[in-house]
């Protein structure tokens, strides 16, 4: 096992058991009014990159929640054009990537990928969920760990570096607007892969 898989199945696994509250799909709508902090207080605007990642299941009902989750996103992108690409990574997670410039939209469909997959059963496949901003070279995420029912943030500089400074920056500004992580422990990074997002 890599460091990459190390991480995630900490984030994923590992985290569970000493979760301090539930995981909500209803969290998730807190990014509609922290972005807008993001943006006016620091200068960080979303990229319009949203994504969800998850575990797989060898079943039958996994792939037709899969497929309902597909299905809706694809009906949903004729009426508001937030575009979903469904993909798998280089260690086996997989992601429901999500781009639009109406932030809101990629609120609303990352909640709704997640709570089908919730009420199908399949809650305990959810790792995490990421939203994407910038400022000049800069990108940071918001992170909700599903298995600890928080967010935190995430500042990668580079070669598996971070930007710890800029990321308590962060959780000082957003901290009552968001249900912050406050055990910096499980902070656990995701690496971009190359030059790209975690998703690759």
């Amino acid at each position: 096992m890599g460091l990459f898989d190390a991480v995630r199945q900490a984030l994923g696994w590992s985290a569970e058991t000493d979760a301090t509250r539930d995981a909500d799909p209803e969290d998730l709508f807190g990014m509609s009014t922290a972005y807008v902090t993001m943006e006016a207080d620091l200068d960080f605007v979303p990229t319009g990159d949203a994504a969800l990642c998850f575990g797989n299941v060898e079943s039958t009902a996994f792939r037709d929640a899969r497929r309902e989750v597909e299905a809706v996103l694809e009906l949903g992108e004729e009426e508001t054009g937030t575009s979903a690409s469904f993909i798998e990574d280089s260690h086996g997670y997989n992601w429901i990537v999500l781009r639009d410039s109406d932030f809101e939209n990629l609120v609303t469909s990352v909640h709704f990928a997640s709570d089908t997959l919730i009420e199908e059963g399949f809650g305990s496949r959810l790792l995490a969920a990421l939203f994407s901003f910038e400022r000049d070279d800069t990108t940071a995420y918001w992170i909700y760990s599903f298995r600890r029912g928080a967010y935190y943030p995430f500042v990668p500089t580079g070669g598996r570096e971070r930007d710890g400074t800029l990321e308590f920056k962060l959780e000082s500004n957003l901290d009552g607007e968001l249900d912050v992580e406050d055990d910096t422990s499980y902070w656990y990074p995701m690496w971009p892969e190359g030059d790209s997002h975690p998703w690759g």
